[in-house]
Formats: structure tokens, sequence, C-alpha cells
């Protein structure tokens, strides 16, 4: 299969590129256009609550959306209530149905309050909204978002931003295992090991922003993540050789030269 016809279904949508980025913390527009190109993402996502919707040059305005998909985003939120307003907001602008929730539930780690996220989701669903919920690698909890009807869902590798890579393997796996919907890891990416590493344990896709513009060249490390998913989607394909304890020759025993 080559990988033009290797896609993935999100929203009713037919994808190709299983990365996602995000679009905070990059210099300059300059420098968020060219990571955005280089990464051949074909998603892209905006935190609402941080962009200035009444500047003519704002965030919004530096994204292609005739190439990207815009995935506005609610980072910055902390209850259910403050998520749903926000996201009924950019609907209000015609920016998108579909949403990442994301509801925070401690200022220092970053991470996702899941009962906030849990209730915001079933009414941001009952109110038409295509929802792809950031959330803990609890299995769990990944169960009742998608029983509720959310389109993917979004568990975390490590904190946002720490690039702490995946730390939790096996309940990532354990989520891929059990999903009927796109499994995206979302945040704690630091490097493209850690997004090979995602699509090897079987995630449909990765998102990340602060790997990506935090490097010290974003465009060359948006190509190197670009490649990382591809190529770890292809060594999943190709299916790994099992892990062994001892040794085992490349070479058969028999027939040796003596």
């Amino acid at each position: 299969m080559s990988d033009t016809h290797d896609t993935w279904t999100l929203a009713g949508r037919t994808w190709t590129s299983r990365l996602i980025v995000g679009t905070g913390k990059f210099k300059d527009a300059a420098e968020t256009q060219a990571a955005l190109a280089a990464s051949g993402a074909e998603i892209v996502t905006v935190a609402l609550r941080r962009v200035d919707l009444k500047a003519k040059d704002n965030l919004l305005s530096w994204i292609d959306r005739e190439r990207f998909c815009l995935l506005p985003n609610t980072a910055g939120c902390y209850t259910a209530d403050e998520a749903v307003r926000t996201l009924r907001l950019a609907r209000e602008l015609g920016i998108a149905d579909l949403v990442k929730l994301e509801v925070i539930g401690d200022s220092r780690t970053l991470l996702p309050d899941n009962e906030e996220t849990l209730k915001a989701a079933r009414t941001l669903l009952d109110e038409g909204f295509t929802v792809l919920p950031y959330c803990t690698d609890d299995p769990i909890v990944c169960r009742k978002l998608e029983d509720m009807g959310c389109a993917a869902v979004m568990p975390l590798a490590a904190p946002i931003g720490s690039g702490l890579g995946i730390r939790n393997p096996h309940n990532i796996r354990l989520i891929v295992e059990q999903a009927k919907v796109p499994v995206i890891v979302d945040a704690g990416v630091g490097t493209a090991s850690d997004a090979a590493i995602a699509l090897e344990l079987g995630c449909t896709a990765v998102l990340m922003n602060t790997a990506i513009a935090q490097a010290r060249s974003p465009v060359l490390m948006a190509e190197a993540m670009r490649e990382a998913v591809i190529a770890g989607r292809k060594a999943l394909r190709a299916g790994r050789i099992p892990v062994r304890h001892y040794a085992s020759a490349s070479s058969p025993p028999s027939g040796l030269i003596e």
C-alpha cells in the first residue's frame, strides 16, 4: 500500500497526513507559515482564547484556510462552562464545528480535568459540535468519551510542553486496542522519535506544538516530525519482530563452512 493511499477518516473527511500542528509559540507569522508548510499537516489547531479576534492581523489571518483545516481549541479554559462558551463563540464567528475540547484542571501541571471534560463534551455533542477531547491517558475516560459520541480521543503523552515523550506506552496501547475512533496522541512529544513511537503503538495521528515551535530550527523540526509519523506508520504496517531475551543469529547455524 502506498503512502498516498494509507489514509484515515475524521469527521467524515479523509486525511493523508497523520501530523496535526499547533500554532502557538512561533516567533512570527513567517515562521508559523513556513513550519506549517514544512510539516505537511492538513489540520492546524488554534487556541481561541489567545487570539485577538478584533485585530486585523491576527493568528487566524496567517493561516491559509484553503490549504489547512482549522481546529479551534479551548486552551486556557478551566471549567466546562468556560470551554462551551468559547466554542459557541467560534461557531458564531463561522470558524468551525470541528473542535478540540481542552479543560485544564491544574495551572502548574496543565493536566486535563476529566470530569469537566466529560461534562463539556456532552453539552457540545448535544449542540451538534464534532468533538475531539484532550484527556489523560486513561482507557476508561477514553471509552466514556467515545461512547458518548466524540469523533476521536486525544490522550496525552506527557504534560503539555514538557517534551517528556510517551510516559505510559502501555496505557496508550490499551486505548488503541479498545477504540473504534481515531486515537490522536496530544501533548508531551519532544522529538521525532516520540512521534514515531506514537504511530508504532497504533495511534492514528499525533498533535504537537511546542516540540516544533520551540526547537532551535522550527522549520527543520517540522520536517523531521513529518518524516517521523510516516516512518512510525510504516513500521506499524511492516510489523516489528518479536522482542527476545536472548540473541538470535542473523545467519542460520546450519550449512556453515568448517
